[in-house]
């Protein structure tokens, strides 16, 4: 992990369980497999990193972080689909961070094009090169890429485990595999005899894994139909392990307070207080900030809180009016990139109307439920971190370095994650709590970050700011030319992460804004980078959170600046330009019964935007009530080509919704005298159950590659429920968020 920069610069320019008994297997399209991170002792065996098969039954170890998307379910559907096991004979553990479970969709997203153009030749380059993740030790989840990732790899993975049962079969039998099966966990013989899988597992760990086909679709059992979630019952009942909820023989809590003005130090502090207080046992100093190790949470909390600090200036300016003058700034600038510049956008065509508008969306934070947090354990040579994390691999290499160890002596234990949304991409908290556990060794520490710490501690997402030009003739748009603005969350999060800034155009900035799926015959998108340094990072959906507001906004405009319905005048762009997206369109568009009009007190808006391989179309409907503003009704529609498991992708469809929804409604970050003024919910509301739209969900499965199911949500959100507030009030939302302009029910 520490040449990973030097790899990257010159190589690419454009949870744990025992093992006792068992056999594991896998699959891989590489010439030289990674190492198994599996590592058997006496009386074990373990082939290859994914699936575990002793005396329990089938053990999963799936490499991707469950924070409600569902993967853990998914996943296990898709072993024990060619796996011939029951979904609830196969148990799911986080594997440990290895090299092994590189994600293999990362690396495809990157490649240069609108998304919905690839070719199957084109696709196919991607896959081969999402391999380079391994080199990259790319363990990871996020860019909604986990079915992506493991939808061929878990399949192969189960028929592999399949036929080597059953080749295991054969030669204690003397037979041959041909003439055996299997169901239900186990092999049948010739004779009809069944043979639990666990077996024959230390007979199989003996063999060279047996290479196997896939099965075609019309023999699927449980690929395309819904499940049970297999992380439901813990979740419902309260078992479930959280990184909070993580208890160790003689743990000892602690809490911290940093810089409130984020990149600014520490200049002294003064402890008194809080050390004289019962049950303090040390006070640590972080270097930007202090922690407090004490018997309980509550306490350390309360007893960081009584520490008086005096601290540096941020490197940012102070204000958020001056912040966004020095994003504006940054479109005096040649541009980052022109990722799509069609026709002659600099020339209004003959006869058509001309129309700009400029918009604005401020910081935003993650948010997660869960606060960030992390228990660390330091002994002699080993380092031991429990946290929920989306990366395990970048949290190891940053936690032994912190730790002054090398990668392989830090066990990373991955729990369930009380939110993510990209948040948990980075790895702060687990360093901080390295830092508490060097000054604590032998003793279990958890450090907890109130809410207030963790929401102006956050890596925001980005403030931004579009400039939008227009044209529109007989109905139709003629002509779309726009300016974005906003800091890097690429470039800051790699430099965090891996300690280099990418080279050349930032497709992440401008994703949603360059390539939205409208056949417009003179099209042209900039993106300039803003270099203020309020720490940024990746925020569901990221780039497409902020352009999908400015385009689909806009593009509305443009619709009423034609005299043409909204709906239709998407549905013209999107038909001649990619099928897939129209058809979401038109499915909302039966879903909702959208006539083009709305009665007295009701607006109605729709937003297409296309996002991770996934065109999304919704439909708000708004309603006045009693001197307030509700968002009654919501319609979504997909297409995200192959549906695992429909009723996570409309759970997933649902949450994106709701997240964006929030995000418009009431979400903003602004700063006074360098630091987040927002700290805890009621700064920083969200949508709550009497305020959510009653919701309905269609995926449509048209698409030749498979698409992201996590983020695609959430873009659309913002700029339906805008020009729905047009089509109620009249009034124009070009700013974020709307409860400043609108009296919204709360």
């Amino acid at each position: 992990m520490a040449s990973i920069a030097k790899i990257a610069r010159r190589s690419f320019l454009i949870g744990s369980a025992a093992i006792i008994g068992g056999v594991a297997f896998g699959a891989y399209y590489v010439s030289r497999p990674a190492p198994n991170p599996l590592k058997p002792g006496d009386g074990e065996a373990a082939l290859n990193p994914f699936v575990l098969i002793d005396q329990n039954g089938v053990t999963l170890f799936a490499p991707r972080a469950e924070m409600g998307q569902g993967v853990k379910t998914s996943w296990a559907a898709l072993i024990a689909e060619e796996l011939d096991a029951e979904l609830d004979q196969v148990r799911v553990l986080h594997g440990p961070a290895a090299k092994a479970y590189y994600n293999s969709a990362f690396m495809a997203d990157a490649l240069p094009g609108k998304g919905y153009d690839t070719s199957n030749f084109k696709h196919s380059i991607g896959e081969a090169l999402g391999h380079f993740g391994k080199v990259l030790s790319l363990h990871g989840t996020g860019g909604s890429t986990s079915m992506k990732d493991g939808f061929k790899r878990m399949r192969l993975a189960g028929a592999s485990a399949r036929e080597t049962l059953k080749q295991a079969a054969a030669e204690r039998l003397g037979l041959s595999r041909s003439q055996f099966s299997t169901a239900k966990g186990a092999v049948i013989t010739p004779d009809g005899t069944a043979i639990p899988y666990a077996d024959l597992a230390i007979e199989a760990a003996k063999l060279e894994p047996v290479e196997a086909v896939l099965r075609p679709r019309t023999e699927w059992r449980l690929i395309g139909k819904s499940q049970p979630r297999i992380d439901m019952v813990e979740k419902a009942t309260g078992t479930a392990e959280f990184g909070i909820d993580v208890r160790l023989k003689g743990m000892k809590f602690a809490s911290l307070r940093m810089n409130p003005r984020q990149g600014g130090g520490m200049k002294s502090y003064d402890a008194t207080a809080a050390s004289a207080m019962p049950g303090v046992e040390k006070v640590i100093d972080m270097g930007a900030g202090v922690a407090v190790v004490a018997s309980n949470t509550w306490l350390a909390m309360r007893a960081v809180e009584a520490i008086e600090v005096e601290w540096e200036d941020a490197p940012y300016p102070r204000e958020t009016h001056q912040i966004f003058a020095r994003i504006a700034k940054a479109f005096e600038e040649d541009p980052n990139s022109v990722m799509r510049d069609d026709g002659d956008a600099g020339q209004l065509p003959s006869g058509a109307t001309e129309l700009k508008a400029d918009y604005q969306v401020p910081y935003l934070a993650h948010a997660t439920m869960e606060p960030m947090n992390a228990t660390a354990l330091l002994e002699r040579d080993k380092l031991t971190v429990w946290c929920g994390n989306q990366m395990p691999t970048f949290t190891q290499s940053k936690c032994a370095a912190e730790a002054g160890l090398d990668g392989e002596q830090v066990d990373i234990r991955t729990t369930y994650l009380g939110g993510g949304f990209g948040r948990r991409v980075e790895f702060d908290y687990a360093v901080l709590a390295t830092r508490v556990a060097k000054e604590m060794p032998g003793v279990p520490v958890q450090l907890t970050w109130s809410r207030e710490e963790d929401m102006r501690h956050d890596m925001y997402r980005p403030g931004a700011m579009a400039r939008m030009r227009g044209a529109v003739k007989d109905g139709q748009a003629v002509l779309l030319d726009g300016k974005v603005a906003a800091a890097s969350p690429t470039h800051q999060a790699m430099q965090r992460l891996a300690g280099f800034t990418p080279s050349g155009p930032d497709k992440v900035q401008v994703e949603g804004f360059f390539n939205p799926p409208y056949a417009i015959p003179n099209f042209r998108m900039a993106g300039h980078l803003s270099d203020i340094e309020i720490p940024v990072g990746f925020w569901r959906s990221v780039g497409n959170s902020f352009n999908g507001f400015f385009v689909e906004s806009f593009i509305d405009e443009m619709a009423h600046a034609a005299g043409t319905d909204p709906m239709a005048f998407r549905l013209d762009l999107a038909r001649r330009e990619w099928a897939p997206a129209a058809g979401v369109l038109e499915a909302v568009k039966a879903m909702s019964g959208w006539t083009g009009s709305t009665p007295e007190g009701t607006g109605r808006g729709v937003a297409m935007c296309y996002s991770f391989g996934t065109p999304v179309a919704e439909v708000i409907e708004v309603v006045e009530e009693d001197g307030t503003i509700r968002i009654a009704k919501a319609w979504i529609a997909c297409d995200m080509g192959q549906a695992i498991d429909p009723a996570i992708v409309k759970a997933q469809m649902f949450s994106g919704m709701a997240y964006g929804l929030s995000a418009a409604c009431f979400g903003e970050i602004t700063f006074a005298d360098g630091a987040a003024e927002q700290g805890n919910f009621p700064d920083y509301d969200a949508l709550r159950m009497h305020t959510m739209p009653q919701t309905e969900v269609q995926v449509l499965e048209t698409q030749t590659h498979m698409g992201g199911a996590g983020e695609p949500g959430t873009p659309p959100a913002a700029p339906a429920l805008a020009n729905a507030l047009f089509d109620l009030t009249g009034r124009r939302a070009r700013q974020l968020p709307l409860m400043h302009e609108f009296d919204l029910l709360v």
